[in-house]
């Protein structure tokens, strides 16, 4: 297995021009694309259609190239988006290749892919889809062939959020949903996630969890699931990403842990981390292909002493905040926008702590 990662510029959510450019010139082979993991310039909220129409855009693309409708290509590779650019962050997705290769002399990168069934709406932010999501990421470790799970740097997971759609099918039917909120179940379905991800990988014991425990006991999380939410999804996509000696190529991944939103210091301990055996301590930042966090504002509203308005601003949510805050550490560290930046960090390390991978060329 041979891992490729390109990044693609957007202009909007419906511009697929700079990923028809590099399929034309032959940098990515359509043939090739198993995964997609982007960043979209809507509200990120239970009505950011924008996730959506970015799959429809690069679905009717593709499907030209693929030969199938764009409902076929959206189901023959993972779209997952994150809305909300704030800041310097910029629209863009990274889109994966996966292709045949001899194992390198290292370990290099790998990712498996598996999706879970469609959830009901009461299942949404319980421990149903716990159990859904830890069955799917052991499914997608095997497919990377990393044995190891202390291998695994990344694991992606977007899943359904409750919509008023699906809060009124399941009052219809007389179930019971965690919230007739729509915005307010995004931590009970980011949380689930990201506890099925700790289970799968041995980071937390299932017997420790129950339906009351999710979006609440945050002293149980994993170190490297990065979860989202959204109105346009059923299912959850879980898209792993680590480092296995059955794989070929010269990319690496490694991951650290933001300990506030302004930690730069984790930035270049995730580069560090993914440089491995193969790093000089002082990998440049040139040869970092992408980055993929999470942030979260801090405990209290207390930024090393000093408060901030994140947790109390009427007008501006704090994940808008804190991803504003995160993109520009980060950007002032490798100089480039193109990041990937979630809010929303339930279950996700500690209580006002973040994940951070990167993907480096060694």
């Amino acid at each position: 297995m041979r891992v490729g990662v390109h990044k693609i510029k957007m202009g909007n959510p419906g511009d697929v021009s700079d990923l028809k450019r590099q399929i034309e010139d032959g940098t990515i082979n359509p043939h090739d694309i198993v995964a997609l993991i982007g960043k979209t310039e809507g509200n990120g909220g239970a009505n950011d259609f924008t996730r959506g129409f970015a799959t429809q855009s690069l679905s009717l693309l593709l499907g030209t190239y693929l030969d199938l409708a764009p409902d076929a290509v959206a189901k023959r590779i993972a779209f997952v988006w994150s809305g909300g650019t704030e800041g310097v962050l910029s629209p863009h997705a990274t889109v994966f290749t996966r292709s045949e290769a001899e194992p390198a002399a290292g370990k290099r990168l790998a990712m498996g892919i598996a999706l879970t069934r469609d959830l009901l709406p009461e299942e949404v932010g319980t421990m149903v889809e716990v159990r859904a999501v830890a069955e799917a990421v052991r499914h997608a470790l095997m497919e990377a062939e990393i044995d190891d799970p202390r291998d695994v740097h990344y694991v992606q997971v977007k899943g359904p959020l409750l919509t008023p759609a699906s809060i009124a099918d399941a009052t219809s039917r007389g179930a019971k949903v965690v919230t007739s909120d729509p915005n307010g179940s995004k931590p009970y379905a980011r949380g689930a996630t990201a506890l099925g991800v700790a289970v799968a990988l041995g980071e937390v014991d299932e017997a420790a969890l129950s339906d009351e425990a999710i979006a609440k006991r945050m002293d149980l999380y994993s170190s490297v699931a990065n979860t989202s939410a959204g109105g346009e999804l059923r299912n959850c996509e879980v898209l792993l990403f680590g480092n296995s000696p059955k794989a070929g190529g010269d990319l690496r991944i490694g991951h650290a842990v933001l300990k506030d939103v302004v930690d730069s210091h984790a930035v270049h301990a995730a580069i560090r981390n993914a440089a491995g055996e193969d790093g000089d301590g002082d990998l440049s930042v040139d040869r970092v292909k992408a980055i993929f966090a999470k942030a979260e504002a801090p405990v209290g509203g207390m930024l090393r002493g000093s408060r901030t308005t994140m947790l109390s601003d009427a007008d501006i949510h704090y994940e808008r905040h804190a991803r504003a805050a995160l993109g520009a550490v980060i950007t002032s560290v490798t100089g480039d926008a193109k990041i990937f930046v979630s809010g929303g960090t339930e279950h996700q390390c500690m209580p006002g702590e973040a994940p951070i991978a990167v993907i480096v060329q060694v």
